[in-house]
């Protein structure tokens, strides 16, 4: 009986260990998330009490040398490059995770999924370096200069493939199965399923999917900045080179000081509050398909 006991109030301080610990790796986590937050508006104010919020928008240009800061080319640009690449990517993803598990045969399905993992570990500046020297020349054979908004697309779309792709196959993957059950018993064919039982079921996760390649498009900087061309204009064809706002952080954060270096944070707000406006929406989702 005293070893009960003693077993008894080891495992009690072992999961009153376990639960302090997990519960201060949270803290350290949001705390983390702040300081950031906090950090980019710290930095952002000062040229906020100088320049005011519209001139980011009103002004002729992007010239910081002359106290102009206007970052709506590169936010048309940053969100040019990244509809165009999830409307690129979600598609193909969802397809792809459907072909595993209801079409191809388990060698082949198994083997696709190794290589989309193998494809999401590259770097970004291996896919900003092929990209420049294949993709780019062969825009420049249709429209001159290559680098352009196209190439970004491209680029954007085959590195977010991964995110979508995998997440739509986790979300397949938990759809219940009698749910299936009950569509063979009724009759429905193998698309009739996955379009009337398969999508509406695993809705919540291909939801979710689409927000994290989002986030991941809208935050991409190397292989973007590689193959745009970096011109602070807005582009009116895909063939016209752009700049991103990651691109432009990442170009200038090197040598810019006072309110250049400041308006470069405003940059990393406007990003944070879209990361953020993405998280919320995310959670809206799950928290729909919980009361569902």
């Amino acid at each position: 009986m005293p070893l009960l006991k003693t077993n008894s109030s080891s495992l009690w301080q072992s999961d009153k260990l376990l639960a302090v610990t997990l519960k201060s790796c949270g803290v350290a986590t949001g705390l983390i998330v702040f300081l950031i937050i906090g950090f980019l508006i710290a930095e952002a104010i000062p040229v906020l009490k100088t320049t005011g919020i519209s001139r980011f928008f009103t002004d002729p240009g992007w010239y910081p040398s002359s106290n102009q800061f206007n970052l709506t080319p590169m936010l048309w640009g940053s969100l040019y490059a990244m509809v165009g690449s999830v409307l690129l990517a979600t598609p193909l993803g969802i397809f792809s995770a459907v072909f595993c598990h209801y079409y191809a045969p388990p060698l082949v399905a198994k083997i696709y999924r190794m290589f989309i993992q193998l494809l999401s570990g590259i770097p970004s500046v291996v896919y900003g370096f092929w990209g420049l020297v294949v993709l780019v020349p062969k825009i420049n054979e249709i429209a001159p200069p290559g680098t352009s908004l196209l190439a970004g697309i491209l680029i954007l779309a085959i590195m977010i493939l991964p995110t979508i792709m995998l997440t739509a196959d986790a979300s397949l993957s938990n759809v219940p199965a009698q749910y299936l059950r009950g569509a063979a018993a009724l009759g429905l064919s193998r698309s009739a399923t996955i379009r009337g039982v398969v999508f509406p079921a695993a809705r919540s996760g291909l939801f979710t999917g689409v927000i994290l390649e989002t986030g991941r498009a809208i935050g991409e900087t190397m292989a973007i900045l590689m193959v745009c061309g970096n011109i602070v204009k807005t582009p009116t064809s895909l063939f016209e080179p752009m700049r991103t706002l990651t691109a432009n952080i990442a170009l200038e954060m090197a040598y810019a000081m006072g309110n250049h270096r400041s308006a470069l944070f405003v940059s990393g707000v406007v990003l944070m509050l879209f990361i953020i406006s993405l998280v919320v929406i995310a959670e809206i989702i799950s928290s729909k398909a919980v009361y569902e």
